[in-house]
């Protein structure tokens, strides 16, 4: 999946559809950062570790724990980000687990190791939409336009439904609390 394009909009629908008075645009942008972190894991491949190995590609930065972690970081930092603990806390750890979940649908790869340190086993959903992106310099190929138009077709589409439903909707129930 393409990282910096793509693992972020989910994040993005979300923060457009509640609005800024729920998602402050502080939190908003740490929930788009949290997005994308899981995939600093890529820098094992530099180092050495496998792809396969617990601290590899889809590992650890993948797990339930990790985002579970990020969610306590959230809550911590919280008056940083200009809202309450939770709030903080449940909107960063959810974006951190929207990553693995979008890697979860796609169609290639080692599947995401969800429940490190406890099982190293790698899981995919059952469903699987999305093709694998491959890895830098074959975006420039059929096969990374074929990536690119399947994560529009399956993730940049809902989101695009999401949002703009969400502010139609606050549009909407705004104008008749007006009246």
């Amino acid at each position: 999946m393409t990282t910096l394009i793509t693992h972020p909009l989910p994040v993005l629908a979300v923060g457009i559809a509640l609005g800024s008075r729920v998602i402050p645009p502080r939190l908003l942008l740490a929930g788009l950062f949290f997005a994308c972190l899981p995939d600093a894991d890529v820098a094992a491949f530099k180092l050495g570790i496998a792809y396969a190995d617990a601290f590899g590609h889809r590992g650890f930065s993948h797990s339930l724990l990790f985002a579970g972690c990020c969610a306590l970081f959230g809550a911590l930092i919280a008056p940083l980000l200009r809202c309450g603990p939770l709030k903080a806390g449940l909107f960063v750890g959810l974006s951190t687990l929207s990553h693995s979940l979008l890697d979860a649908l796609t169609d290639g790869g080692l599947g995401v190791a969800w429940f490190w340190p406890w099982d190293l086993q790698r899981h995919f959903l059952p469903w699987r939409p999305i093709e694998v992106s491959p890895f830098i310099g074959g975006f420039f190929t059929q096969r990374g336009l074929d990536v690119l138009l399947s994560e529009a077709r399956w993730v940049g589409l809902p989101c695009l439904v999401l949002a703009l439903g969400g502010f139609g909707l606050r549009r909407l129930f705004g104008k008749r609390r007006a009246e």
